[in-house]
């Protein structure tokens, strides 16, 4: 592949992304919009205000706009590809915004969006992690300031949507938390390969399994046990080996 990197930690390097994005035109991480459009629309109003975080050079965010959907704010940590995307679509998609930002750092004020979408974003942060049963510190430590971002930046009663091939045993030890404010639930889509749309709702309680979860997790951490899980570390081309 012409843009795989030589190991996996270069999917956080800002540096890889810049070099990437002067060149590559667009890849869709986990399909299309119209793959999961059928989900989405259930969570997501025409004249919500959007945060998509992380856009890349997916053609998702103009998709949404051909879509009816026109309150689109778009951030990702390139400036390379924030400068391209703008030239690309600031002619046929007017009113969408383009920003170069830090997920865990955003520069909005809280309560400013409907809808926080992303799509593949969080998963090239976990991209150096062997077992996905125990995070590392670092890692998580990332995940968590980003999701308090997010939820910050949240109005009462907004969706953070998450799009990822991460199967919900995995993905909830991360999402399912007091702290943030919200509910998770979990939709499906794909022939064969399973992608998963997790919808995370401001102001809505935990389930009663979810807040279990979390109790058991804060338990092990404060007592880990002696036997850890393991799994053989990724090998660099993770993502590319999914069919889409």
């Amino acid at each position: 592949m012409e843009y795989l990197p030589d190991r996996n930690s270069r999917y956080k390097d800002v540096d890889y992304w810049d070099e990437r994005y002067k060149t590559e035109k667009s890849f869709e991480w986990f399909g299309d919009f119209s793959k999961f459009q059928h989900l989405l629309q259930h969570h997501v109003m025409k004249d919500d205000a959007i945060l998509v975080l992380g856009c890349g050079n997916s053609s998702m965010s103009s998709d949404m706009y051909d879509a009816g959907y026109h309150s689109i704010t778009n951030i990702d940590y390139s400036s390379v590809c924030i400068d391209t995307m703008s030239a690309r679509h600031d002619a046929t998609c007017p009113g969408m915004t383009w920003h170069q930002m830090d997920a865990r750092q955003l520069s909005f004020t809280d309560a400013s969006y409907d809808v926080v979408l992303e799509k593949g974003t969080l998963d090239a942060m976990l991209v150096e992690e062997k077992d996905p049963w125990k995070v590392s510190s670092e890692t998580a430590c990332l995940i968590d300031q980003v999701l308090r971002e997010i939820s910050r930046v949240l109005k009462p009663g907004g969706r953070f949507l998450s799009v990822t091939f991460a199967q919900p045993h995995f993905r909830k030890r991360l999402y399912a938390r007091h702290d943030y404010c919200w509910s998770v639930r979990t939709r499906s889509y794909g022939d064969g390969f399973q992608y998963f749309l997790y919808v995370l709702t401001k102001g809505e309680e935990l389930s009663p399994e979810d807040a279990t979860l979390e109790r058991r997790l804060l338990e092990e951490a404060q007592d880990p046990p002696n036997a850890v899980r393991t799994q053989e570390a990724d090998t660099e081309s993770f993502l590319y080996s999914i069919d889409l």
